[in-house]
Formats: C-alpha cells, sequence, structure tokens
C-alpha cells in the first residue's frame, strides 16, 4: 500500500482538531452552567483568580477552563498580564440569551447526543427506532435552547411576512396550529406578536407539554395559547389559517401523513409554514459546516426517531426542499415555494 504521509497528516490533524472541539464543546457546557461566559461578557481582561472569585468557583479548574477556551479562540490571552478577555461579539454567542445568535443555550443538546451514543450503536444493528422520549432529559431543553434564539429574531419579522397574507390575518386574528411545538417557544413567539389569534401547539411527548405550559403562563400568553399532547396525525380542530411546523415534519415517522392531516384542518384558504434545517438538494449541497452539523443530528436524532413511529419514512434533516415539495404534494398541496432562508434554516410555504 503506497501512502502519502503529507495527506496522513493533513488527515491526523483534522481528525485531532475534531476531538479537540468535542471535548472542548463538554467544557462550553460546563463553563455555561457555571456561568463563567456571562460574568467575562462585558468584563475586560480578567484573571483565572478573579473570574473564580466572582463566579464562586474554584482558582484551579478555571485555569484549565480559561486556557482550554483560549485555544480554541473563545476568548483572548494576553501573557504579559496573564489575563483573559471574551470579546463583545463572542458574548453575543455564548452569554447573551437575547442574542440573535445565541448558542450557549444548546449545549445541552449536544450532551444529550453523547448519553444516547450507546442506543444508536446498537440500531445500527438492530435497524430499530430511537424515539425522542426515549433520549436524556437535557435533549428536550437543550433543543428549545438552540433553535428560540432564531424564531426570536426571525420568526414573526421575516418569516410570517414572507408568506401570502399571512400576517394580516394573524394581525385581525386568525386560529393557529403549531404541530410538534417542544416546549413552545415558537408557538409564544407568535402569540406575543399577534395578540388578536389563538395558539394551539401540539406534541406528543407530555413532559415537553407540561414546559411548554408553565413557559406560556411565566410569559402570560396562557390565556390565548393552548397545548396539547397529540400526534401529527391527531391535530385536533380545523379553520386553521396558519399550521406550522418548525424543525420538526423531518422527524415524524409519517410526515406525509402528517401534512396530509394539517391539509384537513386548514381554512380553505389557509398556509402551511414549514421551518426545515437549511439543506440543498443533493448530498453535495450539503457537504459544509451546516450540512455537518444536521447530517450528524440526523443519525442521532431525527432519523431514528422517524424509524421509530409507524411508516418511518426517515426524510432525515438534510432532506432538502425539492422532497419536502414532494411530500407536501403526496399530501395534497398544490402550492408551494421556498419563501426565506436563514444561514440554519429554510422556510418553505404550502397552500391547497
Amino acid at each position: 500500500m503506497t501512502v502519502d504521509q503529507g495527506k496522513v497528516e493533513e488527515a491526523l490533524f483534522a481528525t485531532v482538531g475534531d476531538m479537540a472541539a468535542a471535548v472542548s464543546m463538554a467544557a462550553a457546557l460546563v463553563g455555561h452552567k457555571a456561568g463563567l461566559y456571562q460574568a467575562m461578557a462585558g468584563a475586560g481582561p480578567m484573571s483565572s483568580g478573579t473570574l473564580a472569585e466572582v463566579t464562586g468557583t474554584r482558582e484551579r479548574y478555571v485555569r484549565e477552563w480559561l486556557n482550554n477556551q483560549a485555544a480554541g479562540g473563545y476568548v483572548d490571552y494576553d501573557p504579559d498580564a496573564g489575563t483573559y478577555t471574551m470579546s463583545d461579539e463572542r458574548a453575543m454567542i455564548l452569554a447573551d440569551p437575547d442574542s440573535p445568535v445565541y448558542l450557549a443555550g444548546g449545549f445541552d443538546l449536544l450532551a444529550a447526543i453523547f448519553a444516547g451514543a450507546d442506543r444508536i450503536e446498537e440500531a445500527f444493528t438492530t435497524g430499530e427506532g430511537v424515539g425522542w422520549h426515549e433520549h436524556h432529559p437535557r435533549l428536550f431543553a437543550g433543543t428549545e435552547a438552540f433553535f428560540r434564539p432564531g424564531y426570536r429574531a426571525h420568526l414573526v419579522t421575516e418569516w410570517i411576512p414572507a408568506l401570502d397574507e399571512v400576517e394580516q390575518k394573524l394581525s385581525a386574528g386568525a386560529r393557529v396550529a403549531d404541530v410538534g411545538c417542544g416546549h413552545g417557544a415558537s408557538t409564544i413567539v407568535m402569540a406575543q406578536a399577534f395578540p388578536n389569534s389563538v395558539f394551539l401547539g401540539v406534541d406528543y411527548h407530555e413532559a415537553s407539554i407540561k414546559a411548554a405550559r408553565k413557559n406560556a403562563a411565566q410569559v402570560g400568553v396562557a390565556d390565548r395559547v393552548r397545548f396539547e399532547v397529540a400526534d401529527a396525525a391527531g391535530l385536533p380542530g380545523s379553520g386553521y389559517a396558519l399550521v406550522c411546523f418548525f424543525d420538526a415534519l423531518h422527524d415524524m415517522g409519517d410526515p406525509v401523513g402528517a401534512a396530509r392531516q394539517a391539509h384537513q384542518a386548514l381554512d380553505p384558504d389557509g398556509t402551511v409554514l414549514l421551518v426545515e434545517p437549511a439543506a440543498g438538494d443533493r448530498v453535495e449541497d450539503n457537504l459544509n459546516p451546516i450540512g455537518r452539523m444536521y447530517y450528524g443530528a440526523s443519525l442521532f436524532l431525527c432519523t431514528p426517531h422517524s424509524l421509530s413511529q409507524p411508516v418511518g419514512l426517515g426524510l432525515g434533516a438534510q432532506a432538502g426542499p425539492a422532497r419536502m415539495g414532494e411530500v407536501m404534494a403526496e399530501a395534497g398541496f398544490t402550492r408551494f415555494r421556498h419563501a426565506a432562508e436563514t444561514p440554519v434554516n429554510i422556510v418553505l410555504e404550502a397552500r391547497p
């Protein structure tokens, strides 16, 4: 066997880099939970001792954590002063929950993926699915925390306005269903923006519905937002002006059936808002960091969940707009278009 030593070294360092990134995500989760990022945001240069003091942590652990963060570029190190600084740009990503690019809340999602790796390894052999409810509880809050900033930044300012006549209907007062709502982040964002409309969020996961009800009560929209335990095929009611699937349809065992139920529940001039992970229609379109992240999440979460349910279509998180259009057409929709997008999502509109 002839081996190109240069390519071996290139592959070796790339793999070591991935291993470093993986262990650094574990460190990031610890730093997030311990309040280290929040304490560094806007604080200027800090020593490990100062950071430990203000967060009530132990300096020796904090020092090792800071050096890991500095090696990854998450903080800047001044060797002369022995201090560490977090830039304002990094603080937007790691320390500000109201930022549209905040990611730290999603670190729990990664922890849940590692916790469930043994189950997925077994599934490689058995072919069986692994339901959403079977994962570590970190997954549920972590998923909400990962997607919520994007919903808050784009849902009512860009995505709904991109749909034909939907914003006007919701402003005047309409019925809206959010299918696969999880902890209710997307439902609540819409309810806060459109006080004349009423909203129903459904999810088959009872613990998530309980969390959604609590979240709605905390922000004062429980009077016009209802959350119910139901699967997508059991969406109750009819006459909806808007039915939404936020990062959820590809997870379902029978996405065609779910879309068909949405079609039946819409009023005659209603709309389905389908938000999916950013993807092209071909594998080669998705061989980039966003595609890599979503293919990984699909392997551990989306595809196993779909395979755990009846039909088990297993679309995966990178199905792409053309495949999703086929699903909607099979469900009876005659109009389908790409309405908007962000770096991590595509926004699709379907109408009867």
